[in-house]
């Protein structure tokens, strides 16, 4: 590692703080509007770390290194981190008097579209913090699908798009200049948000609540404007677009940028995306139809909540219609293991996501075959494509640190003095970035505000991990990594 990669990553890190900074004026005008006085707050906060930036920016201004892995690295960390500290300012600041380990702790739920939060009183919160908060969601979406779609792959830590990419001929590739991929991707997210603004609005939800809902699904983020989520509209049509939007959200973006702009229906064919629809449909049906026979709760109605609550946990959104704790046992198993899942790679959800579950039963398999007979050959595919060596290791190794931090990090909380469900829960609920753990205390009815502030600590350095696809962060650990 040289000064100049230092620099430049310096350079880097300060212009995307000016774009930040201008951010903070979008929930300030809601404030104006309103006539909350925290507007303020956003204009202070907007003003200092804009100058600030704009001040480091000038100062590191300079030559590009060669773009390599190192500075990959370098760069990721240094920019969610920056994301991290600037988006909890406005929330230290605010008159809701946080503290420095709440600010941190929401701004980083937010900015990695985890949807945990230490706030109560939304119903009566300025619209301004709750624009905050959906706003740097919607953002953190942006980031997290190009961090999957293009930095990961080059870094070779995840992304599906490894797949098809480098592996694929030419002619597979989704588009051949990043430009045209980059300006396809914003129309498809900004035109998803829209009509996902549209159908809320139209199913019954105010504009401003609507608005709010759809930057937090669209993002698969979770926060709500309100303390009971979903469940304070509890309507049927609504809880339906929010099942359909937080699943299409939950998709490979490449792959809906080709249906969208191409009309490719053959990129539907994507092995993961049939496995996720699948456990999706299996794991609703279960869980309804449990709810109905346990509960005598109506058919239409007990499905309708489990497809909404399921898509909500496996898009890691973390929304929540209802406490599903309640419904049985069985139900809160189900959740606890559909936390682990996520969504597909390439796209705003989290978990261990579809496409390692495709590797590792390909895998697997292939493993078995070959006690039978020993000297055969069976290469693992993914759909058409061979996956090779390296990309199999990296499956396993990242799925090998995901449960050790889990269990490291389980360990920490009852250290802490939190029971067994809460510890467990809370740290697999950040580190797969779903948002609502299982207990009393941080299940779909409470929320993390009591959690002491070590813990806070500990749990938004598992949502900064679990984002960042762990091994991303875990490499700046090795000595070998700041040697020149």
């Amino acid at each position: 590692m040289n000064a100049n990669q230092f620099r430049s990553s310096i350079y880097i890190v300060a212009l995307c703080g000016i774009y930040l900074s201008a951010a903070m004026f979008v929930p300030a005008l809601f404030d104006l509007y309103y006539g909350q006085p925290d507007w303020q707050i956003f204009v202070l906060s907007g003003v200092m770390v804009g100058g600030l930036s704009l001040a480091s920016a000038m100062a590191t201004r300079g030559a590009m290194p060669v773009f390599n892995k190192r500075l990959g690295f370098l760069l990721v960390n240094m920019l969610w981190a920056l994301f991290s500290v600037v988006g909890a300012i406005p929330f230290y600041l605010s008159t809701l008097k946080l503290s420095f380990a709440q600010s941190l702790f929401e701004s980083i739920s937010a900015i990695t579209t985890t949807g945990s939060t230490v706030l109560v009183g939304l119903d009566s919160m300025p619209p301004g913090i709750l624009m905050w908060r959906s706003l740097l969601h919607w953002l953190g979406g942006i980031g997290i699908v190009a961090l999957g779609l293009f930095v990961l792959p080059f870094l070779r830590v995840g992304g599906m798009s490894f797949f098809k990419m480098e592996s694929s001929d030419t002619n597979d590739k989704p588009f051949a200049k990043l430009a045209s991929f980059t300006r396809a991707f914003m129309a498809v997210y900004v035109g998803i948000t829209v009509l996902c603004t549209i159908a809320y609005d139209w199913a019954g939800m105010g504009h401003f609540d609507a608005l709010n809902h759809a930057m937090a699904t669209v993002a698969t983020g979770g926060f709500s404007t309100h303390d009971a989520s979903f469940g304070y509209f509890n309507s049927i049509p609504l809880m339906w677009a929010g099942t359909v939007f937080m699943t299409l959200s939950s998709l490979p973006f490449s792959i809906l940028i080709l249906f969208a702009v191409r009309r490719r229906l053959d990129s539907l064919r994507d092995p993961q995306v049939g496995f996720f629809l699948g456990y999706l449909t299996l794991f609703s049906l279960m869980a309804g139809v449990y709810h109905h026979v346990r509960n005598g709760v109506d058919l239409p109605v007990a499905l309708t909540h489990s497809f909404f609550n399921v898509s909500s946990i496996l898009s890691t959104t973390g929304f929540a219609s209802e406490d599903y704790t309640l419904w049985g046992p069985f139900v809160v198993a189900l959740a606890l293991f559909a936390t682990f899942m996520g969504g597909c790679s390439g796209s705003t959800a989290g978990g261990i996501k579809a496409y390692r579950f495709v590797i590792i039963f390909n895998v697997v398999r292939s493993g078995l075959k070959k006690l039978i007979y020993p000297n055969a050959i069976y290469p693992v595919r993914y759909g058409q494509a061979t996956v090779d060596a390296d990309v199999q290791r990296g499956v396993f190794l990242f799925v090998s640190l995901y449960i050790f931090l889990w269990a490291v990090g389980s360990l920490g909380m009852a250290l802490l003095g939190y029971d067994f469900a809460t510890s467990v829960s809370a740290v697999i609920t950040c580190l797969s970035n779903v948002g609502p753990g299982i207990g009393h205390i941080i299940g779909p009815a409470g929320n993390f505000s009591t959690i002491s502030e070590p813990a806070l600590y500990l749990l938004s350095l598992m949502m900064l991990l679990g984002r960042l696809e762990v091994l991303t962060v875990m490499v700046l650990l090795l000595p070998i990594f700041w040697r020149n």
